[in-house]
């Protein structure tokens, strides 16, 4: 990436921090860095000098994060959660205007490596009725919607390759959940400052296979974001990480 761009940061709390030094660290430079203060900028002529936002903010403020970008032409990378509701929506909006947009429930590159394992496993699975699978997340307290993001993505990846489960259903740690036999349980646990690990397991009467991701701080996810960034610049459509690493 020779490329040098101006970058703007939608949303400016530990996550912007970190995605400002990998971005500075690689040689692009910060022009917005906006929160709640200062978000009247995504309405403003200066805003649309950014050759490419990131933003990583809260669900109820994405989807007008990602419009807001829409109408600066701004091509938008989104690392927030919790949204995917208006997913199709959105899509169709950035088709119709020509725009560009990336998402990913996970910027990290190990993470998305680890999706991959985790379809095959589930479909290695298939017509073993002696092994139930379950799945675990732990993030930190911070994280409003459960299961993750990533939570959701791994849950994709088992019922898409293993008939057994047809739907899931996610608790709190804590909570009494009864399950169906088609129901992947989902295990959310809200810890501290844990930036995000995630446990699937296969168990049967007489063994256990797990597969666990853990991520050790933001680092990841910040510089797959800024990859990201540099990927998706002079794009236009919508993208994912699928895209960008080829797998």
């Amino acid at each position: 990436m020779n490329k040098k761009l101006q970058i703007a940061l939608i949303g400016y709390g530990k996550m912007g921090k970190e995605l400002e030094q990998v971005a500075t660290g690689r040689g692009h430079t910060i022009i917005h860095k906006i929160d709640s203060a200062n978000k009247h900028l995504l309405q403003s002529n200066e805003f649309s000098k950014a050759e490419v936002a990131i933003e990583f903010t809260q669900p109820e403020s994405a989807v007008g994060n990602i419009r807001s970008c829409f109408a600066a032409n701004v091509p938008i990378v989104v690392g927030t959660t919790g949204w995917l509701e208006h997913l199709e929506t959105i899509k169709n909006e950035c088709a119709k205007g020509n725009h560009a947009l990336f998402y990913s429930s996970n910027f990290s590159v190990g993470v998305n490596l680890f999706f991959e394992l985790n379809k095959k496993l589930a479909s290695l699975m298939q017509g073993r009725e002696e092994y139930t699978a379950s799945m675990s997340e732990i993030h930190h307290i911070h994280k409003k919607d459960h299961p993750s993001g990533t939570g959701i993505t791994l849950a994709d990846g088992i019922i898409s390759g293993n008939s057994m489960y047809t739907k899931t259903n996610a608790f709190l740690a804590g909570e009494k959940v009864s399950f169906e036999t088609n129901e992947l349980p989902i295990e959310c646990i809200r810890k501290e400052e844990v930036p995000g690990t995630h446990k699937v397991t296969w168990q049967s009467e007489i063994d256990r296979i797990q597969i666990t991701h853990e991520a050790f701080n933001r680092k990841g996810f910040a510089i797959g974001a800024v990859l990201a960034a540099e990927w998706i610049y002079g794009k236009s459509g919508v993208f994912g990480m699928k895209d960008m690493l080829r797998i």
